[in-house]
This record gives structure tokens, C-alpha cells and sequence, in this order.
């Protein structure tokens, strides 16, 4: 098992929309890039809802997010995990996800990224979960939806 520890949240006071994944996985961590794996459909799905290029820098796509009023981050701040695999997700404790709506009160929608985004919220933050959709998760692992499935799930709770 190896400690794993999320990025800080990206934001600006003005977002209207948090989308929240689990824990970043191995290639992430490595590149301290929020979905840096090259077959995760994450920010080719941005590119296309927000008219980006996806080859941008990191910054610059980050960039493109906040000026779209969306923050990113994680559920869980800390845990402990073999690989990338959500499934292996041990020992977790949840950001501070009351905390950073405190300082985005326009935020009135939270997107998770896949089912175990969705589950790790549901069971940190009960209270909350009214404000939360699951989406398709944007990583490969979840391979029963093909891009253009995932990215029509997106493109709905994005722009609704």
C-alpha cells in the first residue's frame, strides 16, 4: 500500500460548479497534474463543453475551468492505496469539502466523477448530497461507455 495525498483544490470565488473525483491515480500523483493519465477522458471531455484545445499546458487548461466558474477537486485528502484502482481505496479521509464551499457560495452543483467520487461523498457528506450528481467516470477503467457516451453525460449536467 502506498500514501497517497490529493492536490490542492482549484478555484476562484465566483465558480458555480465543483466537480469532484476520488484520489488522484499513479501517473497523476507523479505528474501533480489533476487527470494526467493520457487515456483518461477528462480533459478531452473539458475541451470540447469549454471550446479548448486539450494540448494546452496544464495551467492554461486549468485556467480555461476557472474561467468557465468550475472548481476541481478531490474527495478524499489522504489514503492509502495499491495502484490507481478506486476499488483499492483504504484507510481515506474526505477534504475539506464544507470548507471550500464556504469560500464559493455560488457553487450549487457538485459533479463526482464516477461511483466512487460519489460513494466517498455520499458517506463523508450526507448533508450535502442533494447538491451532488454522479456522472460517467472519465477514467479507462470505466470502459462500459464509450468517449461519446461519457461526454453526452457530461455535456447534460454541465449545461443543463
Amino acid at each position: 500500500m502506498t500514501y497517497c495525498e490529493s492536490f490542492a483544490p482549484v478555484w476562484r470565488a465566483d465558480a458555480k460548479l465543483l466537480i469532484l473525483g476520488s484520489m488522484p491515480g499513479v501517473e497523476s500523483l507523479r505528474q501533480q497534474q489533476y487527470y494526467a493519465f493520457r487515456h483518461n477522458a477528462f480533459w478531452p471531455i473539458m475541451g470540447e463543453l469549454f471550446q479548448f484545445d486539450v494540448a494546452l499546458p496544464y495551467r492554461e487548461r486549468l485556467e480555461c475551468l476557472i474561467h468557465n466558474h468550475l472548481a476541481l477537486w478531490d474527495v478524499l485528502g489522504h489514503c492509502e492505496r495499491k495502484g490507481s484502482l478506486d476499488a483499492d481505496i483504504q484507510r481515506a479521509t474526505p477534504n475539506d469539502i464544507p470548507g471550500l464551499l464556504a469560500h464559493c457560495p455560488g457553487i450549487t452543483r457538485i459533479l463526482c466523477n464516477g461511483t466512487a467520487a460519489a460513494t466517498h461523498f455520499r458517506r463523508n457528506f450526507p448533508q450535502l448530497s442533494p447538491m451532488m450528481t454522479q456522472l460517467p467516470s472519465t477514467s479507462p477503467a470505466a470502459a462500459r461507455l464509450r468517449f461519446e457516451q461519457k461526454l453526452m453525460a457530461w455535456r447534460q449536467a454541465i449545461r443543463p
